[in-house]
């Protein structure tokens, strides 16, 4: 009995169209961060889980960074400086702040090394490179929780249940949101400039060194004001910084709330405008994304050569 011809490749593919084909290495952007979600949950878990690998202390470093951050800035700022007496329940005040340019840092720094840390999946397999920026903005995310967890207990005993409102929960949630972005879009810009120059890594330490001066952090943003009153688009300009608001927001989420009686005592002024500079910052940091975006797609094209 004869055997059944069979068909040759181009046989085989003679009916589909060209339009279902992939060329391959083809990269739809930020989309393909979703098509590949299951390689973004492997590259998050196995960040998480390698950071302390035979560490002693383990997550328990995840405490002690921003422990003695706080140790170092009460002492300077809140008792040789005496900001401690300007501001009620200044530790809150101040934790708050911390944690937020924690998440901020780490997700920047992480975000514009991860193709240079990458560079042997860069170089030999195809995956949307925007995967590993993604991957360490949600790495900090996760090692951003302890450090929320912490402050929460220590508000808690406060009476912070208290006097929360859903205000504060949404300036919370609007703060992380701020900082994710602005901090991915950031990274997808120096992560890619940094293939081809690694000046970019030194500029960003740098950045970053300067980020917790640059936002009301240690300070209250009143004292900027007084301080640049003769120089008010200044002062703008100082408020329309993403960080800022999103350190503002975390101010309004955990040390508003414990501290409002002493608020209306000491005729603090909380920023009037922070509804529209919350908007402003929305807006910033989606333009941050979309400019590292299109850096990103400019250079992708060359990582692996460059690598």
């Amino acid at each position: 009995m004869p055997s059944e011809p069979e068909l040759s490749a181009p046989d085989l593919f003679a009916n589909v169209p060209r339009s279902a084909f992939e060329k391959p290495g083809t990269s739809r952007g930020l989309l393909d961060v979703i098509r590949w979600r299951y390689l973004l949950r492997l590259l998050v878990h196995t960040g998480v889980t390698t950071r302390y690998r035979n560490s002693v202390l383990g997550w328990t470093w995840s405490y002690v960074r921003p422990a003695m951050q706080f140790l170092v800035f009460w002492l300077v700022m809140g008792v040789f400086m005496n900001l401690g007496d300007q501001l009620p329940n200044y530790p809150v005040y101040l934790f708050s702040g911390i944690i937020g340019i924690n998440f901020f840092s780490e997700a920047f720094g992480n975000a514009t090394r991860s193709i240079v840390g990458n560079a042997p999946l860069v170089r030999k397999v195809y995956l949307p490179r925007q995967l590993f920026s993604v991957s360490a903005v949600f790495v900090a995310f996760v090692h951003f929780l302890p450090q929320v967890g912490l402050l929460l207990i220590v508000c808690l005993f406060m009476g912070w249940i208290v006097h929360i409102t859903i205000w504060s929960v949404l300036a919370f949630l609007a703060g992380i949101v701020i900082l994710a972005m602005v901090s991915f879009g950031a990274g997808l810009f120096f992560g890619a400039v940094n293939v081809r120059f690694r000046d970019a890594e030194p500029i960003v330490e740098l950045l970053l060194m300067l980020v917790t001066w640059a936002s009301p952090v240690l300070y209250f943003w009143t004292m900027v004001r007084d301080a640049f009153a003769a120089v008010p688009w200044l002062v703008q300009l100082y408020m329309l910084n993403p960080i800022t608001v999103a350190v503002e927001l975390f101010h309004t989420a955990f040390w508003e709330p414990v501290s409002r009686v002493a608020i209306e005592e000491q005729a603090l002024e909380l920023h009037p405008d922070l509804g529209w500079l919350t908007l402003w910052a929305f807006l910033i940091s989606l333009a941050t994304i979309l400019i590292g975006q299109f850096v990103f797609r400019r250079l992708e094209g060359r990582f692996a050569q460059d690598l």
